[in-house]
């Protein structure tokens, strides 16, 4: 599937909102066990005495489900554009379970391509907040997009 989006479709100033994910203990956990198992994503009373005081997902885990949610049908990236760095990576508060995850982004900036006409460089920020407004995770991505 490529994406409906092409460069010459992105304005500064646009922004756009993903569904919606509720993270469940036993996620954090499987995720954990397999890419970072630290005691406090693994188990309750491991995270009650860490930092986080309680179960917390790995920030990773958290960028998973939100790439889930922008390709899904959040910022239009399914498909064909592709990110090639990423700024300002920022975790502020844990995902915990029971926590419903959504994201929006925006886009800062459209950099056309000097040797590729109709092609470019969009940066955006996402932020991603729990239930409560909570900003869990953000950052600046800067995307190459076709034409």
């Amino acid at each position: 599937m490529v994406s409906p989006f092409q460069f010459a479709d992105f304005r500064v100033g646009q922004t756009f909102r993903s569904g919606a994910h509720t993270v469940t203990a036993e996620e954090i956990k499987a995720f954990a066990q397999a890419f970072d198992p630290q005691p406090f994503h693994l188990d309750e009373a491991d995270g009650a005495r860490s930092l986080f005081g309680g179960l917390a997902a790995s920030g990773w885990h958290t960028a998973g489900i939100v790439m889930r949610l922008n390709v899904a049908g959040g910022l239009p990236v399914a498909g064909g554009i592709i990110a090639n760095a990423i700024d300002e990576l920022r975790w502020p508060h844990p995902l915990r379970p029971g926590d419903t995850l959504t994201a929006e982004s925006e886009v800062l900036e459209v950099i056309p391509s000097a040797s590729r006409p109709g092609t470019g460089r969009v940066r955006v920020a996402c932020r991603a907040v729990n239930q409560h407004g909570a900003e869990v995770m953000r950052y600046v991505a800067t995307l190459v997009v076709r034409g």
